[in-house]
């Protein structure tokens, strides 16, 4: 008999999630899952509140509070409310657990074995203002591509480009909104999607059953080029880069 392993989109452990946000992502997996445990097939269905994002940070700086202790106020407010909806998760869990960020580091473990983990000099935006580097989506500005003025360090919203902070027009910091910023050298771990390409390529043609909207995105990155991914970050909230030399940065989200 076949398993299925069944998640949704992990909603982030800022705030309380909006009706559309259950109607639209956990509600739509946990149907399936009902239908999959009628059908008398063996599923497991798991989620979590996102907790090493961007919003987690910025969100409990706003409640004054530290972020670990408002990541686990959150994270008990949103299980009891979809647990009040009767939503039917196997497990409810948290990516700040202990056993996530021992399997995360599991899987940078195997791919640094494998070679697709590299060194690379960055250039990356410190804040004068609020003395420290901003990672990615703590810097906001202009998309250089599109012209949209809220986009993030990390991608832009309207037109999806993948973008750096350093790509952005009038860059501001996110924490402070203030415009005082200066480029910097700084060492960051980075993924070789690069070498990845071919492989992922012929993983979605042996899809032909994927809808055209996803085969499409997925090969107009391919088109694109894949670059190489920074994985790291200056941040002190996340999961420890187990790597000498590395300890004081922390992994994106995974």
């Amino acid at each position: 008999m076949p398993k299925y392993l069944m998640t949704s989109a992990l909603p982030y452990i800022n705030g309380v999630k909006h009706l559309g946000n259950l109607a639209g992502s956990l509600l739509p997996a946990d149907v399936y899952a009902r239908f999959l445990r009628q059908e008398g097939e063996e599923v497991l269905f798991i989620c979590g509140t996102d907790e090493h994002g961007t919003p987690a940070e910025l969100s409990a700086q706003e409640a004054g509070m530290p972020v670990s202790e408002y990541c686990g106020q959150m994270h008990e407010v949103q299980a009891d409310i979809y647990a009040r909806f009767g939503l039917s998760f196997d497990h409810f869990g948290r990516s700040s657990s202990s056993s996530n960020h021992a399997l995360t580091q599991a899987i940078y473990q195997r791919l640094e074995e494998r070679g697709f983990i590299e060194v690379r000099d960055t250039r990356q935006m410190y804040s004068l203002s609020d003395k420290r580097y901003l990672p990615d989506r703590y810097v906001v500005g202009t998309c250089p591509k599109c012209g949209y003025e809220g986009a993030r360090g990390d991608q832009c919203e309207q037109c999806t480009s993948v973008l750096e902070p350093v790509d952005l027009r009038n860059p501001r910091s996110a924490l402070s909104g203030r415009g005082d910023l200066e480029v910097r050298s700084t060492k960051h771990l980075f993924l070789r999607l690069d070498a990845l390409a071919d492989e992922v390529r012929d993983w979605i043609d042996s899809h032909p059953e994927w809808s055209k909207l996803t085969t499409s995105i997925a090969y107009k990155w391919l088109d694109e080029g894949l670059q190489p991914r920074g994985i790291t970050r200056d941040l002190s909230w996340g999961v420890r880069v187990p790597r000498e030399g590395f300890e004081n940065l922390s992994t994106r989200t995974w």
